[in-house]
C-alpha cells in the first residue's frame, strides 16, 4: 500500500506547538477510506530516519500514523545525531521533561489521530528505547486499544536501570491497565540497558496485576531493531519477525472490531 506523509504542529502546555509528523496509506480508488490509527513513540534522538522507515513500514499496512516530536519544549522537531553529543543532549531532554508533559503529548497526538477524516478512531501504540517506556503509558489511555513496546527504557534516568519508572509501575499495581487493552512487552535478553532484574520486575507487576501481556524476550541487545547507527546490533532477521508479530496484534485488536474483551476466567484443564 501506497503511504503519503504531511505534519501538523497542535498546541501544548504553556506554549508552543508540538511537531506530529502522519503517515498515511493511499488508496487512490477509495478516497474516504479510513483506517485505524498508530502512535509511534521514538527513541531519544526524536523521529529519526530508523524511526520514519519503521512508522511507515506500518502505514503501509493499512494504518494512519502519528509521530510526535518528544522535545519540542527544548529544540525543534528535527532529528537529533547518533553520535556522542547527540546521546548526551536526548538524555539530558529525557531526563529534564516532566512525566506530565510526556503524558500531555501523548493524549494530544491521541487526540489528533481521532480527529483524522482517514482514521476510525480505534487506536494502537508502539515505540522503541524511550519511546518504547511512553508507549507503555499510553496505555493508560482507554482509547488505546493495542501496544506493543520495544526495549522499554527507564523515563527519568541517563543510567542502565530497570527499564521502567516508579510512576509507570505504581499507576500498574493500582489497575490503570484493567481495560480491553493488550499490551506486548519485547526485550533482548543481552539488553544491558534492560538487565534482567529490570525484565523480571517488570514481568511480575503485570503478570500480578492480571494485565493482559505477552512478554517476549529474544536473543538480542539494545537497539536491535535500528536500521542504521545501531552499533552493530541491528537484527533485520529478527526485527521482521517481530514486526510480523506486533502486525498480528494490530490486526486482531484495532484493524477488527471483534466487540468488547472478556477476561478467561475459566479453569484451564491439565491434560496431554
Amino acid at each position: 500500500m501506497l503511504v503519503k506523509q504531511s505534519f501538523q504542529d497542535i498546541p501544548v502546555g504553556q506554549g508552543g506547538t508540538m511537531r506530529v509528523i502522519i503517515i498515511s496509506p493511499v488508496v487512490p480508488q477509495y478516497p474516504q477510506a479510513r483506517f485505524p490509527g498508530v502512535v509511534v513513540f521514538s527513541e531519544i534522538y526524536q523521529v529519526t530516519g530508523p524511526v520514519e522507515r519503521f512508522a511507515s513500514q506500518i502505514a503501509s499496512q493499512g494504518y494512519v500514523v502519528a509521530c510526535p516530536s518528544s522535545y519540542h519544549e527544548f529544540q525543534g522537531p528535527e532529528p537529533i545525531p547518533y553520535d556522542v553529543e547527540g546521546t548526551d543532549r536526548g538524555n539530558k531532554f529525557k531526563i529534564e521533561k516532566e512525566l506530565s508533559a510526556y503524558d500531555e503529548d501523548a493524549r494530544l497526538t491521541i487526540d489528533l489521530l481521532t480527529s483524522l477524516t482517514n482514521c476510525n478512531g480505534r487506536i494502537a501504540a508502539t515505540g522503541m528505547c524511550l519511546g518504547g517506556h511512553l508507549a507503555f503509558r499510553a496505555a493508560f489511555d482507554p482509547r488505546v486499544l493495542a501496544t506493543v513496546c520495544f526495549f522499554a527504557t527507564d523515563i527519568h534516568s541517563a543510567t542502565l536501570g530497570r527499564g521502567m519508572s516508579d510512576d509507570s509501575l505504581i499507576r500498574v499495581r493500582q489497575g490503570h491497565l484493567q481495560n480491553e487493552g493488550e499490551l506486548v512487552m519485547i526485550f533482548g535478553k543481552q539488553d544491558t540497558h534492560v538487565p534482567r532484574a529490570g525484565r523480571d520486575l517488570i514481568r511480575t507487576t503485570l503478570e500480578d496485576a492480571g494485565v493482559a501481556v505477552s512478554f517476549l524476550e529474544v536473543q538480542a541487545q539494545h537497539a536491535f531493531i535500528r536500521d542504521e547507527y545501531s552499533k552493530g546490533r541491528w537484527d533485520a532477521a529478527l526485527t521482521r519477525s517481530l514486526f510480523s508479530f506486533m502486525m498480528e496484534v494490530f490486526e486482531r485488536t484495532v484493524a477488527r472490531d471483534l466487540g468488547p474483551r472478556l477476561s478467561l476466567t475459566e479453569h484451564v484443564e491439565h491434560i496431554c
